[in-house]
């Protein structure tokens, strides 16, 4: 199966060398490219590609503002959304994952993980830059994180577990590993926690460990 790619980002160059790095893999394609935030969401809507990698910082329409009118809440049939970051717009992460993002990398952080987090995100799995992740908690460490939302049934201690992990940024198979259970299994247990915590995603899973002081830096 061929993922279909939707690049959004105001620098052309930027584009060219996203574009070079992902269609160099032959089962992913770059369908459309956007140049500002209006465009990338027009654009999404109409083709409704596979992952939308999307910068930070656009005109018009910022990486957070087209998250949520992607993947927001609110919005019916979501989007698969990777936000591409650098080190100094850190701010933003939180917003773009309360937004719905199921990714984010830093722009300096090599092919090899640009194209990791655009096949998690296909398999419906988060993938989070290791050095954001760390950058992120102290951020809401420093900042105080709001408070956590109550789950609408009480999580239990394997899902706890499952919780944890999906914080530090672990795919099904190495939750699987490191707790010795089937992949099927830890499946399961990602669903019935989203179901729980009223949130879509793994990331929106994270969020809510981050704000219940489950993680530790």
């Amino acid at each position: 199966m061929t993922i279909s790619v939707l690049l959004a980002d105001d620098q052309a160059m930027v584009r060219a060398g996203l574009r070079v790095i992902l269609e160099d893999q032959p089962d992913i394609e770059v369908v459309a490219e956007a140049a500002d935030g209006d465009e990338a969401v027009a654009l999404a809507r109409r083709l409704r590609p596979d992952v939308c990698l999307v910068d930070i910082q656009m005109p018009r329409l910022d990486g957070i503002e087209v998250t949520r009118a992607l993947a927001g809440p609110a919005v019916p049939a979501p989007l698969r959304v990777v936000v591409v970051t650098t080190f100094d717009l850190d701010e933003y992460v939180y917003g773009a994952l309360r937004g719905g993002a199921v990714g984010f990398v830093l722009k300096d952080a090599g092919p090899a993980l640009l194209v990791e987090a655009v096949r998690a995100a296909t398999a419906g799995d988060a993938l989070i830059s290791p050095s954001i992740t760390l950058r992120l908690l102290r951020h809401l460490t420093a900042a105080g994180a709001p408070a956590p939302r109550r789950p609408e049934q009480p999580l239990s201690e394997r899902e706890i577990e499952v919780v944890r992990a999906i914080a530090r940024g672990r795919t099904n198979q190495e939750i699987a590993a490191e707790l010795f259970i089937s992949l099927s299994t830890v499946k399961g247990h990602v669903s019935g926690i989203q179901a729980k915590l009223a949130v879509r995603n793994r990331v929106g899973i994270a969020s809510w460990a981050w704000e219940s002081g489950l993680t530790s830096i």
